[in-house]
């Protein structure tokens, strides 16, 4: 029998908090911005009282801007060739038995209104690793879920990244 490509230690922390706890708050400038570059010109995002009229309590970012104002900034020289940054918060390093990993895909659930003002804090946990076996080889199809969280201790989003490791 071959042995896994995931080590017993990396599978202890399935359900685990692998970052550090990130935040920032919502500013309507900023929301805005995000707004105009992924071109959803919704009215809620720039009017308050076309929020307001739609039910809302005040300007409502974007529903994949929460993502965005809890990013950590570093300086491009700490870069990988891929462009992803190295170090981070994070808590734990997921060490597998692979060469590579590439993105796999996202899901997001949205289950409350994000508000210009509001302080999102986001928290990501090692959300499943299962080994399968395809057409190349095996392989390890990892989950990491992030929570979007406001000042008040409401959800306001989730977010599942997939990550295929051969």
């Amino acid at each position: 029998m071959a042995e896994s490509l995931i080590p017993d230690q990396t599978r202890a922390l399935v359900g685990q908090a692998i970052s550090e706890p990130v935040s920032g708050t919502i500013v309507a400038k900023e929301s805005q911005r995000y707004a105009y570059a992924v071109d959803d010109l919704n009215p809620i995002y720039f009017d308050e009282a076309a929020a307001t009229a739609a039910g809302y309590r005040t300007l409502v970012a974007p529903p994949t801007y929460v993502a965005h104002v809890v990013a950590q900034h570093a300086p491009v020289a700490s870069m990988r060739e891929d462009g992803i940054y190295r170090g981070g918060t994070a808590r734990h390093r997921i060490e597998l038995r692979v060469k590579r990993v590439m993105f796999g895909g996202e899901e997001w659930e949205f289950l409350a209104p994000a508000y210009v003002g509001d302080t999102i804090s986001a928290l990501t946990r090692l959300h499943s690793l299962e080994e399968k076996s395809g057409g190349s080889g095996p392989f390890v199809l990892q989950t990491v879920e992030t929570t979007y969280t406001n000042q008040l201790g409401e959800v306001v989003a989730r977010g599942r990244t997939k990550s295929i490791a051969r």
